[in-house]
C-alpha cells in the first residue's frame, strides 16, 4: 500500500457508475418482488387455521375418569375443560407459509427474475467496491460512504449466501432490496466523500481486520434483525388467527357486513387488514422466524466480540491505550452487552417470543446508533475519518 499514492480518478468515477448502476438494477429487482407479492396466492391460510386449531383441540381436550359404583356401575367424571393459550413463539406445529409467490406459477416467475436482478446488482455493486478500493490503493471503507456501500454489499451476499446454502429465506428478498436501496441513496446522497487517502493513524492492517468484521457483523445482525421483526409481525397474525378474528373468510365477512354509509376510511382499513393479513399468511412460521433470527445473533456474536478486541488492540498501536471510552468505543460496548443480554435470556432464562424479539431489536438499534447516532453527535477520536 503506497502512503502517498494520489486518488486514481477514472476509478474512483467508474466506482460512482457501477454504484448507480447496481442501484438502477435493485429498483428493477424491488418491482419485481412487490410483483410476486402481489400474485401470491392465500393457500397457506387454510393449513395455519387448521394447525392452530388442532393445537387448540390438544390442549382443551377433555379427561374422562371412571369410578366404580357400589352396586357394580360405573359413573363418568368428565374434568371441566380448560383452554389455555401456548406462549407466544412456542406454536411449533404451525406449518411455514408457502413464500411470497405461494403457488402462484406467475408470482414465482417474477421471484425468480428478482433474484437474478439481484444476483446482477450485487455484481455491479461488488465491483463499485472494489473500483473505490482500487482508486486509492487501500481498504474501501474508510469512512461513513465506504462503510455504508461496504455494508450494503456485505448484506446482500449474506442474503444471497442463504439463498444458495438451500435456506428459506426467499421472503427475505424485499425487504433487503429495499434497505440496501435506502443505504446506498443515503450514501450517495448525505456521506459521499471523495475518494482520497487516509490520515497516517489509518494506515494499518487492522483497518483491514478491525473494520472488515465490523461490517461483516452488522450485515449478518441486520438479517437477524429482519427476521426478528418479521416473527413479531407473523406472531399477533398467528394470535389473531387462533382467537378467530382473521382466516379464511373471516375478513371478506366483516367487509360485507359494513353499513352501507360506512365511512371509506373504515373499508379502506378493513381492505389494508386484508391485504396485511394476506402477506403474512405467506411468511414461515413464527416459531420458524423465531429460531432463524436466534441462530444468526448467536451465530455472529463472537465475530462482533473480536471486533471490539481487534480494535482495542488497534487503539493501543496507533493511540497508546486499549481503552479511552471514546463514544464509538462506548456504543459498541453497549451494543455488545445488548446482543450478550438478549443471548444469555434465551439460553437461561429460557426467553422465547415477543421479550427476546424486543430485545434483540433493541440490540441491532444499538448497532445502528453506533454507526450513524454516534458519527453525527459525538466528536472522538473516531471522527477523524470524515463523513
Amino acid at each position: 500500500m503506497n502512503l502517498a499514492a494520489a486518488a486514481n480518478e477514472n476509478l474512483a468515477n467508474t466506482s460512482n457508475v457501477l454504484i448507480y448502476s447496481a442501484m438502477a438494477v435493485y429498483t428493477l429487482a424491488f418491482l419485481a418482488h412487490i410483483t410476486e407479492w402481489v400474485f401470491g396466492s392465500r393457500s397457506a391460510v387454510g393449513r395455519t387455521a387448521a394447525a392452530i386449531t388442532t393445537e387448540a383441540q390438544r390442549t382443551a381436550a377433555a379427561v374422562s375418569v371412571k369410578v366404580d359404583k357400589a352396586g357394580g356401575g360405573t359413573a363418568v367424571l368428565e374434568r371441566p375443560k380448560v383452554v389455555t393459550r401456548s406462549a407466544p413463539g412456542s406454536r411449533d406445529d404451525v406449518p411455514d407459509g408457502p413464500g411470497a409467490a405461494g403457488t402462484s406459477a406467475k408470482g414465482d416467475l417474477y421471484g425468480r427474475i428478482a433474484i437474478s436482478l439481484t444476483v446482477l446488482s450485487f455484481a455491479l455493486h461488488a465491483g463499485g467496491v472494489l473500483t473505490r478500493a482500487l482508486s486509492v490503493e487501500r481498504a474501501p471503507w474508510g469512512n461513513m460512504y465506504e462503510f455504508s456501500i461496504t455494508f450494503g454489499m456485505c448484506a446482500v451476499g449474506v442474503y444471497l449466501g442463504l439463498l444458495a446454502a438451500k435456506k428459506n429465506v426467499r421472503w427475505l428478498g424485499l425487504p433487503v432490496v429495499t434497505t440496501i436501496l435506502l443505504d446506498l441513496g443515503l450514501a450517495v446522497s448525505v456521506l459521499y466523500t471523495e475518494s482520497d487517502q487516509l490520515v497516517p493513524a489509518l494506515h494499518s492492517y487492522w483497518l483491514w481486520i478491525h473494520v472488515s468484521c465490523a461490517i461483516l457483523s452488522g450485515a449478518a445482525l441486520y438479517v437477524g434483525a429482519v427476521s426478528t421483526f418479521f416473527y413479531r409481525l407473523r406472531d399477533g397474525y398467528e394470535l389473531r388467527l387462533a382467537a378467530g378474528k382473521t382466516g379464511p373468510g373471516v375478513l371478506e365477512k366483516k367487509l360485507r357486513g359494513l353499513p352501507s354509509d360506512a365511512p371509506l376510511s373504515m373499508r379502506l382499513g378493513v381492505r389494508f387488514h386484508m391485504a396485511y393479513d394476506n402477506a403474512l399468511t405467506r411468511m414461515p412460521a413464527s416459531a420458524t422466524l423465531d429460531k432463524f433470527g436466534y441462530r444468526i445473533n448467536a451465530t455472529v456474536f463472537p465475530l462482533w466480540t473480536f471486533t471490539i478486541i481487534a480494535g482495542a488492540i488497534w487503539a493501543e498501536a496507533a493511540w497508546g491505550r486499549y481503552w479511552g471510552w471514546d463514544p464509538k468505543e462506548v456504543w459498541s460496548f453497549i451494543t455488545w452487552v445488548a446482543y450478550a443480554s438478549y443471548l444469555h435470556a434465551r439460553a437461561t432464562a429460557g426467553w422465547k417470543g415477543r421479550k427476546a424479539a424486543y430485545l434483540a431489536l433493541a440490540a441491532f438499534g444499538c448497532y445502528i446508533f453506533n454507526y450513524y447516532g454516534v458519527n453525527f453527535l459525538f466528536g472522538g477520536k473516531h471522527s477523524y475519518s470524515g463523513v
